[in-house]
């Protein structure tokens, strides 16, 4: 929204995310296929999973988990992730490529743990943050998301939190394929920060209807709170739509 800016000024930035991928402006860049995008991650550090009133979010124990090479300098660690979809399923991602929309866009987010002390701190410097875009396409149930949709009856309204009990691994919701573009940009959501390494992988992973259904059975308020918009204050449209990309490059790793 407009009234971002005047709010947070960084909003108004020029590396401002999400973009639309055009993919005849990526550049294939052979240094990133000389340090391959490698990742570990701890199903058993998972901890919780909260409704921020904007969508569902899982707080992980980043410890011994690594995000390294490809576009990075230094080592990453997972902080948590999120998810991002439409009121429909031809609508939600935040990244379009093309033009075209997906369902929905999850996204792990790292920081740099060689270079601060926390994601917080990490998220006031250029190269803090680094974001793995996955978009989501409508076709089977994904058994891994299962275990998210399965905790969202106990978190519907804004503030609502619950334990983890059962770990959920992040490299099962990751693509078979690990082609990806990268790019310099910024969180979606305010402050906006222009603080992120994005990497959008080019293959999405299937997500079935009914689990983006339940999705949409989010509330954006507290449970003695009213709604907060027409439809029942349902979160249905958390995304933010592209913004210009500039004279910022694009660059891509290994073909979709």
């Amino acid at each position: 929204p407009s009234t971002w800016a005047s709010k947070f000024p960084t909003a108004a930035g020029t590396r401002q995310s999400p973009v639309d991928i055009v993919t005849s402006q990526a550049a294939s860049d052979t240094s990133l296929h000389s340090r391959p995008l490698t990742w570990s991650y701890v199903p058993e550090n998972t901890r919780a999973i909260v409704n921020t009133g904007y969508g569902w979010r899982v707080d992980v124990d980043g410890e011994g988990s690594e995000l390294i090479g490809g576009p990075l300098e230094g080592s990453y660690k997972l902080e948590q992730y999120h998810c991002h979809w439409g009121v429909s399923s031809d609508v939600g991602s935040e990244h379009t490529v093309d033009g075209n929309s997906y369902a929905g866009e999850l996204h792990l987010v790292h920081w740099n743990s060689t270079k601060y002390d926390s994601c917080g701190e990490a998220a006031g410097y250029p190269d803090g943050l680094a974001v793995l875009g996955i978009l989501l396409k409508v076709g089977e149930p994904n058994p891994e998301m299962q275990k998210i949709v399965d905790l969202i009856p106990r978190i519907y309204h804004r503030g609502d939190k619950a334990e983890i009990t059962e770990p959920i691994d992040p490299l099962k919701l990751l693509p078979e394929s690990f082609s990806y573009w990268t790019y310099l940009g910024s969180l979606t959501t305010p402050p906006c920060s222009e603080s992120v390494t994005w990497i959008v992988f080019k293959e999405p992973i299937d997500v079935s209807e009914e689990q983006l259904a339940e999705f949409r059975n989010l509330r954006c308020y507290k449970s003695d709170e009213g709604a907060c918009d027409d439809i029942e204050g349902l979160i249905i449209n958390n995304y933010r739509p592209p913004l210009p990309l500039g004279n910022r490059e694009l660059r891509e790793c290994g073909s979709a």
